[in-house]
């Protein structure tokens, strides 16, 4: 291994490294991590990892002032018989679609790599299809592609998800989301069988998940790429707790949820509480709540009320089946009355 990371090293520096690299060595690891080597050092390294007697297998090029331009000579690399590459870090690099359209390129053909780091690449919707498509057109000995923080789209995301359907697809990892959240993703899988990520409606009801496992939903809820317009959690033995976390992800992304079941929890008046401060959100589309026998007196119904004032898009409310008193049902006529004027 040869580590040279946070040396400075600059594209002069790469005609050397070019040398060695194309020199009888036993030279296998690489690291030129946040280096200024810039597209033409880049392209210096690549004539050397093309050498016959190269037999560099890892290479780290993360944070190197990289754009698309280095992409070409890259992939160059991948698609040379000769090469023996198994392991690239490009990540922290503004490659953006361009970039990563030439490196799919590169892994169409004869390419041996079988890890694939663009962690906060730039990389949206075009670059994630293109990465897609080329893994399906040629078997490929990728098993590791790491996009996290990227945004590859709703379309993005199922076309990469797909992938790891096909038969002929060897990749066994795939990311593109916040640790956390990549967590909260599988653990959700495991109970629903289809990855969350896909679905506009996520039911679940009945799992009895507690106030615990809301941190992990709400994980997932706060990520970008998750676009869940229904979110079904009756009878899942959350309080106050859980509530604080359910409503400080839809807080962090407010604009997807139509509909929200958390009836038969006893949320009380705490949990109301800290509810509301979701339906007070500007940006909160909500049209759907269901609140039924969640423990809630008048003083919940009063907080309730006044929050709802100012959401003009819920159009059904559920609260059967607690106690709102005198004062919490004349809240709701008054309520209804407003709405309607």
């Amino acid at each position: 291994m040869c580590g040279l990371n946070n040396c400075e090293l600059t594209e002069k520096s790469c005609s050397v490294l070019a040398t060695v690299l194309s020199s009888k060595t036993i030279l296998k690891e690489l690291n030129l991590n946040n280096s200024r080597l810039l597209n033409s050092g880049v392209k210096e390294i690549c004539e050397g990892l093309k050498n016959p007697v190269c037999e560099l297998k890892i290479l780290k090029l993360s944070n190197c002032d990289l754009n698309d331009e280095s992409c070409s000579a890259l992939a160059s690399v991948l698609s040379s018989d000769s090469s023996s590459l198994k392991d690239l870090d490009l990540s922290n690099n503004n490659l953006q679609d361009p970039g990563v359209e030439l490196l799919s390129d590169g892994l169409k053909e004869n390419c041996k790599l079988e890890k694939l780091c663009l962690s906060d690449c730039s990389v949206t919707e075009e670059g994630s299809k293109a990465l897609a498509s080329a893994l399906r057109s040629n078997p490929s000995h990728l098993i590791e592609l790491d996009l996290t923080g990227n945004d590859p789209g709703q379309s993005g995301v199922k076309e990469l998800s797909d992938l790891l359907q096909d038969p002929s697809c060897k990749l066994k990892t795939l990311r593109f989301l916040s640790p956390a959240a990549d967590e909260a993703c599988q653990f959700v899988t495991g109970i629903v069988g289809k990855k969350p990520l896909l679905l506009r409606k996520l039911n679940l009801s009945e799992q009895k998940l507690g106030d615990k496992q809301m941190d992990q939903i709400a994980a997932l809820l706060q990520d970008k790429h998750c676009k869940l317009n229904t979110l079904m959690l009756n009878n899942n033995c959350i309080t106050e707790e859980g509530c604080v976390a359910l409503t400080s992800a839809f807080n962090s992304n407010p604009q997807n949820l139509i509909e929200l079941d958390l009836s038969g929890n006893k949320l009380r008046n705490t949990g109301i509480e800290k509810i509301c401060p979701l339906l007070e959100n500007a940006q909160c589309r909500l049209e759907k709540l269901k609140l039924s026998d969640c423990c809630i007196t008048e003083e919940g119904y009063k907080t309730l009320t006044s929050s709802l004032k100012s959401n003009s898009h819920l159009t059904e409310l559920d609260l059967r089946g607690n106690h709102p008193g005198q004062s919490g049902v004349e809240g709701l006529i008054d309520l209804q009355r407003g709405w309607m004027l």
